[in-house]
């Protein structure tokens, strides 16, 4: 093709702002300031304090603490919740294991099968969790102001509670 006959390449700004891509930022920057709030929490245990602080503890942690209900949880069931495989899960709860949020028991229903529970330790986690999330929607609020977080918040609501992937209709 002839150089005069050159096309342009089409404009490549829309990968940067398109709304996936916002709301995928907008996430990372909430989870980042959560977990920013959880190491300053004098009531998270302080090894997990300390964990937080140096960013040992990430978005993936949250997974346990956002999906795990509180009277304990199947690895399988957990794995669905949370959107990931079960042996991503496995190695995650796995972690949280050994730094004692979590605990493996018997499944009352299910001899062959386990629970995943939260210890004490992790309740408070999860405590310190709900205060930190609390928190970081009130900055967001102040930020964005009150009619626009709701705004966002009914939006984002409804947006995922629709059709999963491959349901779509045309």
């Amino acid at each position: 093709m002839p150089a005069s006959m050159h096309v342009s390449p089409p404009s490549d700004a829309w990968r940067q702002t398109h709304l996936g891509r916002l709301m995928g930022d907008a996430l990372r920057r909430f989870d980042a300031r959560v977990l920013q709030l959880m190491a300053r929490n004098v009531e998270v245990p302080l090894a997990l304090s300390n964990l937080a602080a140096r960013d040992q503890v990430g978005a993936a942690h949250i997974h346990i603490t956002r999906h795990l209900s509180l009277a304990g949880d199947r690895l399988t069931d957990l794995a669905v919740r949370a959107g990931m495989s079960k042996q991503a899960m496995a190695s995650l709860v796995d972690q949280c294991t050994a730094w004692g949020l979590v605990r493996r028991e018997a499944d009352p229903l299910d001899a062959r099968a386990r629970r995943i529970c939260f210890t004490p330790t992790g309740l408070d986690w999860l405590q310190a969790f709900q205060d930190a999330v609390a928190q970081a929607e009130a900055e967001f609020r102040a930020e964005v102001g009150d009619a626009v977080a709701t705004v966002v918040a009914i939006g984002l609501e409804t947006y995922g509670s629709g059709a999963p992937s491959g349901q779509w209709r045309s």
